[in-house]
């Protein structure tokens, strides 16, 4: 069956694009605006794809038309699919029902570190020898690619989001899932495009619990409360817990950067870990994978310690973009104040005195309505400058929210200045770090050719003082 995805450049739409290849399929897809990892990951693939909703083409013999969430009633493609009766669902459905269905399933939801924890999962169970199939919501930088089948029957790894399904289907996408293991790794308030508030997406994560079989396991973070009050909604499966001041797993960090760390279990001694990842946040990521592994298993530290210590972020997670001219650049998908702040506190932690500049786009459609405007300028304490992308249209004034900063922050109308002003005050020993969930208009890779070219001539300069080098 040949397959036409609609919205096939997002993180999940083209993992599902990936699966479908490596079964065979026929594979063609429509979005706007694609950008790297994924248009890169899409090319790979040899995806034919089609830029702009043009509902012509969608080829007339398509066996089925999968919809992605960010497309609604009124798109140009949506309506050519359904005046020509085409056959359609959304990828959420398609992953349960063709890739899941018969196989273990590990389910890994939160509102943050889901693409993280999930690949770490995924690694850990490779390195056990299990061969896994996964999809996740980025690139893991140890497989490569965001999705694969694996062993047919070995365990699937998915990235579990509780954003609507479709414009036909407002549930969570993970209620599709039936995993055997979910992973509840924190609950906060976002999305608030779709939830009115967090008591709506704790019932989301309430109707996951209720998928999760009597045989199966729910691994969650016992230092969180909005995960605490799903689970006294009902439970029907045993629940492995796991967190730094309780839970039956235990990870208590050895340095400031938490880069290494103790794991304990159920007050035993489990195993240390080294690894290049840093922050508390990272160290429960780590900890939550590991406790889901066991679950099905795997709980040997002797296959799990060492796959930790060679494993790599996903792309945009804290990636390390390069050292152009004495400058350390990273990108960052930040999305809300908590990823910010929890970023912020293991760099620092890591950096000593290190100025840290943070460049900022509010991209995500909740930051972009100013829901989390409040916590904005606390989650970036710990920057020594932050530049804030400030687009026309953005609906509310940044200068005020930032205000507290003191001084620290400076606000641009589009990326353009914001680059110029960015290279204007950068110098050697700075930590420059992009958090954005969105394309940031490529300004990463441009900032960093700019740096390039510009050490060069500076180097050239200094070898010959007062002369044009």
């Amino acid at each position: 069956m040949s397959l036409h995805i609609l919205g096939i450049g997002g993180t999940f739409m083209a993992g599902v694009a990936a699966l479908a290849r490596e079964l065979g399929t026929t594979v063609a897809g429509t979005d706007a605006g694609v950008y790297p990892p994924m248009s890169d990951q899409l090319a790979a693939l040899a995806v034919q794809l089609h830029e702009g909703y043009d509902g012509a083409d969608i080829a007339d013999d398509t066996g089925l038309v999968l919809i992605g969430n960010a497309l609604s009633r009124g798109n140009p493609a949506v309506e050519s699919v359904l005046a020509r009766g085409l056959p359609y669902g959304s990828g959420a459905q398609w992953l349960g029902e063709r890739i899941m269905h018969g196989r273990p399933t590990l389910a890994v939801a939160g509102t943050h570190g889901k693409t993280t924890t999930a690949s770490i999962l995924a690694w850990l169970l490779e390195g056990a020898g299990r061969l896994p199939g996964f999809l996740i919501g980025g690139i893991p930088e140890n497989f490569g690619i965001s999705a694969r089948l694996g062993h047919t029957d070995a365990p699937f790894v998915v990235e579990a989001d509780e954003y609507d399904t479709a414009f036909f289907d407002k549930r969570a996408k993970f209620v599709h899932y039936r995993p055997q293991v979910a992973v509840l790794n924190n609950l906060e308030f976002d999305h608030a495009d779709i939830y009115p508030d967090l008591a709506a997406i704790q019932r989301q994560f309430h109707h996951l619990v209720r998928t999760v079989p009597g045989n199966g396991r729910l691994v969650v973070n016992a230092d969180d409360p909005a995960l605490a009050q799903v689970l006294e909604m009902g439970c029907w499966t045993p629940v492995d817990s796991f967190g730094t001041d309780a839970g039956d797993w235990r990870a208590v960090a050895t340095r400031a950067d938490a880069s290494t760390f103790q794991i304990q279990r159920r007050g035993e001694f489990f195993g240390q870990v080294s690894w290049s990842l840093l922050g508390r946040h990272n160290m429960l990521n780590a900890l939550a994978a590991v406790v889901a592994a066991a679950a099905i298993g795997v709980d040997d530290p002797d296959l799990l310690l060492p796959a930790l210590a060679s494993f790599k972020a996903p792309r945009r997670r804290l990636e390390h973009l390069g050292r152009p001219g004495g400058i350390e650049v990273y990108d960052d998908f930040a999305h809300h104040p908590t990823a910010i702040a929890t970023t912020l506190e293991g760099l620092r932690a890591r950096a000593g005195d290190a100025r840290i500049v943070v460049v900022l786009e509010p991209r995500s459609n909740s930051m972009r309505m100013g829901v989390h405007a409040g916590q904005l300028a606390p989650a970036l304490a710990l920057a020594d400058q932050v530049l804030f992308l400030a687009r026309p249209e953005l609906p509310w004034q940044a200068e005020p929210v930032l205000a507290a900063l003191t001084g620290r922050a400076h606000t641009f109308g589009d990326s353009g200045q914001l680059l110029a002003g960015l290279l204007d005050q950068v110098h050697a020993g700075d930590i420059v770090v992009f958090m954005s969930n969105g394309g940031f208009d490529g300004i990463q890779k441009r900032f960093v050719a700019a740096l390039a070219e510009r050490a060069p001539a500076r180097s050239a300069e200094a070898a010959h003082p007062g002369q044009a080098p």
